[in-house]
């Protein structure tokens, strides 16, 4: 499998695509790139400190990601950690829609992505909510009929890399040559999406999910390869994740450095978007990088 092969087949899915996205009617340019501050709605997400729950630490949480800089909130109701517990739709529903009123009713001006990977919940948080995007770590494999709601819809996609479900994803880390099919799963969506008339996917690589230490940091030495050959705009989350604590024998509370390390060399290598828990670090990256780019 080469990457000329792959370079042909996504050529009509995301030729000549500009770095934007459609956003509620406007376009909002990934130039410089733009930060997504996570917001999580549950009890055992992988990150302690990203857990908020009642309705004070929810409007605190975007507070603090609107005043440092975040250009959008992603909210999640559901843990992908390997180890977290099922949960029931109507229980991810109950806890994304607590936010989601919040952010509606008193942050209206704030540009909203969900983190779900079930067309239910995908579907009443736009037309509900007026959700701006949706983001699936299961591209489109966990629920047949995301694609389909996501061009009815008419919002843009953040397509995921990733294998099985949050519970078993690293039991499959078998890959022959990574990066290539990494590269093809995504020309192969990328055609689909096109077909179905979606304009807006971000591509996500997936770090974390179905991929060992080494593979992840294979992975980020050719996240330029997705940026040059999908033509699409790029998505990096690997906020406090376990590729870094785990290289540096250190804890997921201690890994905001290397956090803000390796999301400087992912903007180096063609980023336009990153998913953080620390949002103030990440725009400070991004002012940087940016500028050191003018010259």
């Amino acid at each position: 499998m080469d990457r000329y092969r792959i370079k042909e087949r996504t050529e009509s899915a995301c030729k000549n695509i500009p770095k934007t996205l459609n956003i509620r009617g406007q376009l909002m340019s990934l130039k410089p790139p733009v930060v997504m501050g996570i917001l999580n709605v549950t009890p055992d997400s992988f990150f302690a400190g990203s857990r908020q729950q009642d309705e004070s630490a929810i409007r605190k949480r975007i507070e603090t990601i609107i005043a440092e800089g975040g250009a959008f909130v992603d909210v999640g109701g559901y843990s992908s950690r390997p180890d977290a517990n099922e949960v029931a739709p109507e229980e991810e529903w109950r806890r994304v829609a607590t936010a989601l009123k919040i952010l509606r009713d008193d942050y209206p001006e704030v540009p909203v992505s969900v983190d779900t990977f079930r067309v239910a919940i995908a579907r009443r948080a736009v037309e509900e909510y007026g959700v701006a995007m949706i983001n699936d770590i299961s591209g489109g494999e966990m629920d047949e009929n995301m694609f389909e709601t996501v061009a009815a819809l008419k919002v843009p996609y953040i397509l995921m890399h990733s294998r099985g479900i949050p519970q078993t994803k690293q039991q499959s880390t078998d890959y022959q040559h990574l990066i290539e099919e990494i590269l093809l799963y995504f020309a192969e969506k990328l055609r689909t999406l096109r077909l179905l008339g979606v304009s807006d996917v971000i591509i996500d690589p997936g770090f974390g999910f179905s991929k060992t230490l080494d593979q992840n940091y294979e992975l980020m030495r050719h996240l330029n390869d997705f940026s040059r050959l999908l033509e699409c705009p790029l998505l990096v989350a690997i906020s406090r994740k376990k590729m870094i604590y785990n290289l540096l024998d250190t804890t997921t509370e201690e890994s905001l450095n290397g956090t803000t390390a390796l999301n400087t060399f992912a903007l180096l290598q063609g980023a336009d978007m990153l998913r953080v828990h620390d949002v103030k670090e990440a725009v400070e990256a991004v002012k940087i990088i940016s500028k050191l780019k003018q010259g």
